[in-house]
């Protein structure tokens, strides 16, 4: 039993492969041990526990989805910008749902503070200058992108929509049209 060469970076990685093939449920350190066919005492030399691998795999999936979201923006605005980021998110949760649940993991404030996640909101801020928007507008549409986005991507990985027509694809692109009108006829406020 036991194999030489693992790392905190190893298993991280090999954790996100697992949360993708079992869920983000299904990851502990035991189930980790198992995979690397050690004894559990031998990965707390690099993980404190089945907590601490988790938040490291959410960092991981952050870092991820914000480095592929910097290069899908990168030259683009407006609704090529929302249509870009949107994708990403969706594909990302598609070919990494282990993943992409990992990145909805509530961290503490200092870990989220330096993690990637500041990144996602700097992106989808910069996907808003191709709309005059202000505050506090700016930031409530920061929110709505988010739970249109996670909302969708969520309700299609759980196979909501795969028993109606049409398909998801034509839904989706209407969706990013309509948030595409919306964004640019914000509504005034009316308080």
């Amino acid at each position: 039993m036991g194999r030489v060469g693992l790392s905190t970076d190893r298993l991280v990685r090999a954790g996100a492969e697992l949360a993708d093939e079992v869920g983000f449920d299904g990851v502990t350190v035991s189930a980790l041990a198992r995979r690397f066919d050690v004894k559990v005492a031998s990965l707390y030399s690099h993980v404190r526990n089945s907590d601490d691998l988790r938040t490291r795999i959410a960092l991981l999936a952050l870092e991820e989805l914000a480095d592929r979201g910097d290069l899908a923006l990168a030259g683009r605005s407006g609704k090529d910008a929302l249509t870009a980021l949107a994708d990403v998110y969706r594909d990302y949760a598609r070919t990494h749902p282990g993943r992409y649940a990992a990145a909805q993991l509530r961290l503490s404030p200092e870990t989220a503070a330096a993690s990637a996640g500041p990144r996602h909101a700097r992106m989808t801020r910069a996907v808003l200058r191709g709309y005059d928007l202000t505050e506090p507008d700016r930031t409530h549409a920061v929110r709505l992108l988010g739970s249109v986005f996670h909302g969708y991507v969520s309700l299609e990985l759980g196979g909501g929509f795969s028993h109606s027509a049409p398909d998801t694809q034509e839904t989706w692109t209407r969706v990013l049209d309509a948030l595409d009108a919306l964004l640019r006829n914000w509504p005034p406020r009316t308080h």
